[in-house]
């Protein structure tokens, strides 16, 4: 069984912003869709869109990183794989889940230079809750301009 790979864009992207080109471009099975809206629908949308699905490789990109760690604390058993982007996990909307610890594979990518998303702060949240994190601080801003296109992709979009 192969897995699915899916990328969730931030607050003010969409997907065909250059992460999702990229991947579009790159991965043509990967699920890339549009969010709108506030945290809830957005949520329902991903639920829809995951609805019966396993093996899941999440891609979050900020605020899509919130979304994609929310949906991974919710389905532990669906998400074989997280890959987080500078994600927004400092916002209150995540607190409800700083309670209990995952194992679940977390790559995470964040900005040393990010001003919109404050990289200590995700750092020690993501500690906290992912007990399986491979973090990365990496001399970048918050959109990780200088490092995305040349992560590693197709090693960490596989199993």
């Amino acid at each position: 069984m192969s897995s699915t790979r899916v990328f969730i864009h931030g607050l003010e992207s969409t997907s065909h912003g250059t992460k999702g080109e990229f991947f579009r471009n790159k991965f043509p099975d990967m699920i890339l869709e549009d969010f709108t809206g506030p945290l809830d629908r957005r949520m329902d949308r991903l639920n829809h869109l995951l609805k019966n699905k396993t093996d899941l490789v999440l891609v979050g990109s900020s605020y899509g990183g919130l979304m994609a760690a929310i949906y991974a604390c919710r389905n532990p058993q669906t998400v074989r794989k997280l890959i987080l982007l500078a994600p927004a996990l400092d916002l209150t909307d995540f607190q409800p889940y700083l309670t209990r610890r995952h194992d679940i594979p977390v790559v995470l990518y964040h900005g040393r230079l990010d001003d919109v998303v404050p990289p200590e702060a995700v750092q020690i949240i993501a500690r906290k809750v992912f007990s399986n994190l491979d973090y990365h601080a990496v001399d970048d801003d918050h959109s990780l301009h200088d490092t995305f296109s040349g992560m590693a992709w197709d090693e960490l979009l596989s199993l």
